[in-house]
């Protein structure tokens, strides 16, 4: 599918990837729709668009709410005719044991993650299947390969959203709809605002775990999955390595997440109040596609450092079986 002038919907676009990928593909001079809780932040996302030689329309609403999802779809198709593309990105997370999150935090994740996707797969495939042609753009993480501790509910979800994906692809190609095209995008650690956001119940303060990322960089694969869709697309050489290596010795991995989680995705150093985080009531401002996590920075030594870990006990645990 070629980029220019398609009419692109995505949720999740007040901050984030979501907000990346709305910027990049105004850059296209794509028509969007943009939709999240934030509307003051949808304002300055739309106006950022327009600039970048875009249009873009703004429909706030809360993806857990299916009747606002569809009127996401209808508004679309009042305004410019067709959907070509639907990306959902909006997601929020939890930190905390799993026995210490509270029910209603461990079940809005999933409302939003999870059943937010399932909103915006039904809205978006009525009139991509009508249509004939369209794509849809889930965004997982390789937490939903590799689950990680303190975020059940997170990996939950995003272990959910592949099997989602991958449900709709079976009864798309059953159908006979081969113009219609459903990828799922799995980031590894991203410089976006999820961290200081997240609701908190570890009682330690939450970083991005490095290496990390830029949200461009996952705006750019989204780009290409526009052009050319894909299955499933690992964004970050080091996602792409653990997932490789999770195949072949999958407790390792298993073990070895569960270690760079508590030392380096929990500060040792800074506690933390419990809370909420946006979960419940969407953060304060105008969002940001950053988090200020430097991704793009310092990544190369801390990319090449963790390669080498995990080659370096790849080899060991190899080792060790042989003999």
């Amino acid at each position: 599918m070629r980029i220019k002038d398609r009419v692109v919907v995505v949720t999740g676009a007040s901050s984030g990837i979501g907000r990346a990928a709305a910027l990049a593909l105004a850059g296209h001079d794509c028509a969007l729709v943009l939709t999240a809780r934030r509307e003051g932040a949808l304002q300055q996302v739309a106006e950022e668009c327009t600039a970048r030689g875009g249009q873009a329309i703004v429909v706030p609403a809360d993806v857990t709410d299916a009747d606002a999802v569809q009127q996401v779809a209808r508004q679309a198709l009042d305004r410019f005719g067709r959907i070509d593309v639907w990306i959902n990105a909006a997601a929020v997370t939890v930190f905390g044991p799993f026995q210490d999150t509270p029910l209603q935090d461990f079940r809005r994740v999933v409302d939003v993650n999870l059943m937010g996707y399932v909103h915006g797969c039904r809205a978006a495939l009525a009139v991509l299947r009508e249509q004939g042609r369209g794509v849809l753009i889930n965004v997982s993480s390789i937490v939903g390969v590799i689950a990680q501790p303190y975020t059940p509910a997170y990996g939950t979800t995003k272990f959910a959203i592949r099997a989602l994906s991958t449900s709709l692809r079976q009864e798309l190609w059953l159908d006979g709809a081969r113009g219609v095209k459903v990828c799922t995008v799995l980031p590894a650690t991203i410089d976006t605002p999820l961290f200081q956001q997240a609701a908190n119940y570890t009682g330690r303060e939450v970083r991005a775990m490095p290496p990390v990322y830029t949200p461009e960089r996952v705006a750019h694969t989204i780009v290409s999955l526009v052009r050319r869709p894909r299955r499933e697309v690992v964004v970050g050489p080091m996602g792409r390595s653990l997932v490789l290596q999770s195949k072949f010795t999958p407790g390792f991995v298993e073990k070895l997440m569960a270690f760079q989680v508590h030392r380096r995705h929990l500060s040792r150093k800074h506690p933390a109040p419990a809370g909420s985080g946006n979960l419940h009531e969407p953060a304060a401002g105008t969002g940001s596609a950053r988090g200020g996590w430097h991704g793009g920075r310092r990544t190369a030594l801390r990319r090449t450092a963790t390669a080498a870990m995990l080659l370096g006990a790849a080899v060991a645990s190899a080792s060790r079986r042989q003999r």
